[in-house]
Formats: C-alpha cells, sequence, structure tokens
C-alpha cells in the first residue's frame, strides 16, 4: 500500500514523458499521441497490468492513444477495465510471441512488469529492438528494480534518455521526483497512518496488528526477512516471528 501512491505517478508521467520524447524535436519519430482529424492515433504497449501499468493505460486513454496492454493473467479487474473503453483498448496474455507481434506497430512502450521486492523481468531484448519503429519510445517504469528492457540502465531527470538501435529509452529512476509536490503529499496520505501506529504502538505490535506493516518488513537484526528480497540478492531467506 506504500508504494501504490508513487506507482500511480510513475505510470501517469510515463505517458506524459513517453509523448514528450515522441516529439521531432526531441529526437523521436513525431508522433502525436491523440492523432488528428484524418490521422491514426498513436498505439501505446504497455507491459503489465498492476497500478503502474493501468495508470498508464488511463492518461494514454484520455489523450486519445490506441492501448494495448499485456498482463501474466486477465483479472477481473483487467476485463472490467477493458469493457469501459472497448473501443481503444485491448487486453491480451504477455508472451514472447505476443510482446513481438505488438512491437512492430507500437509507437511508445511502457515497462510495467514489477515484481515486489525482486529484480523486474526482462522483457524485450536487444534484438527484439530491430522489430520496431525507427524513433520509438521505450518507458522503463520498472528501471529502480533494475529495468524490463535488456537495453535499460538508469538516466536521471538532467539527462532522461539514450538511443540505442534507433530506439529512444526513457529511464529516469525515482520518476516522481519531478513532480515533488504531488509525490510528497501522495506518499504522505498512505504513510502517516502507519508511522502514527508504530509510534503508539510500537514496531512489535504494529507489524503483528497490521499484515500490511508485517509484509514490508525486509530486514530484521542483521536477517533478510523478505523473501524476494533475499533471492535477489543472493542471501538467506530467514522469516521473523516476534
Amino acid at each position: 500500500p506504500l508504494l501504490q501512491p508513487m506507482s500511480e505517478i510513475a505510470g501517469r508521467m510515463s505517458i506524459q514523458s513517453g509523448a514528450h520524447h515522441l516529439e521531432k524535436t526531441q529526437g523521436g519519430s513525431g508522433v502525436l499521441l491523440s492523432g488528428a482529424t484524418g490521422v491514426e492515433s498513436a498505439q501505446v504497449l504497455v507491459l503489465g497490468g498492476g497500478v503502474v501499468g493501468m495508470n498508464a493505460a488511463k492518461v494514454a486513454l484520455g489523450m486519445g492513444a490506441q492501448v494495448i496492454i499485456l498482463n501474466r493473467s486477465l483479472s477481473k479487474r483487467l476485463t472490467d477495465f477493458q469493457q469501459q473503453h472497448t473501443s481503444q483498448l485491448s487486453i491480451n496474455l504477455s508472451s514472447q510471441a505476443n510482446i513481438e507481434q505488438q512491437l512492430e506497430t507500437a509507437d511508445l512502450v511502457i515497462g510495467a512488469a514489477l515484481v515486489a521486492g525482486a529484480s523486474a523481468p526482462k522483457l524485450i531484448t536487444r534484438d527484439m529492438l530491430k522489430l520496431m519503429k525507427k524513433g520509438s519510445v521505450l518507458a522503463d517504469v520498472s528501471i529502480d528494480q533494475g529495468g524490463c528492457f535488456e537495453t535499460s540502465k538508469v538516466t536521471t531527470h538532467d539527462k532522461p534518455t539514450y538511443v540505442v538501435d534507433d530506439i529512444i529509452h526513457y529511464c529516469v529512476g525515482n520518476m516522481p521526483g519531478a513532480v515533488a509536490q504531488t509525490a510528497t503529499l501522495a506518499l504522505t496520505n498512505a504513510t502517516l497512518p502507519y508511522i502514527l501506529d508504530i509510534a503508539n504502538k510500537g514496531y512489535q505490535q504494529a507489524m503483528l496488528d497490521n499484515q500490511n506493516l508485517m509484509n514490508g518488513l525486509n530486514i530484521y537484526q542483521g536477517r533478510v526477512a523478505h523473501q524476494a528480497v533475499a533471492k535477489s540478492l543472493n542471501y538467506q531467506h530467514r522469516p521473523i516471528s516476534f
């Protein structure tokens, strides 16, 4: 729950930033997401249908783009979302074949595949870039977890992009930092109840009373308590009990 506000903001920003870097002045293909009278709208491919992916899709749809979401499963939340946007949105299962097929027509690709506490899965290899149109944009929101594109490397807000094989890569770490006022308020709203719980009850009782807080415990007294973190860093997972 504490990461949800940042995921929402990063997902929304990925479309805003991706659309900007599609502009010809930024080295992009010169495509407008919404299209224009007599001109087709751009195609946005979203890899991952979680909080990041859903928020990216909402903004892209609002800007008039055609949106494809590829996810590991077709949840009721996703199917309900598709029914609300039948003319602009399609949702399918994520597979290498489906990703490769959609890359051929995508103008903007959003990397929104996240695994809590673990490294992001690599969904697009360098070899797959040759399927894409020159000047297309990859925006890797999962860069803070290592990125879900083989060619991803962390960039900054000062120098947000680089080009590999004619494809623009936007891989800014901590994307919400660019909208600090919004991000701070959103994060404070989410974290304050937990902070008050810890202050009033002590951290042990607060975690015993709140499973979400317990699930967020990564390291305790030198032991790695989070299984995904332990696996990613090659440490022994040692569950904690109070």
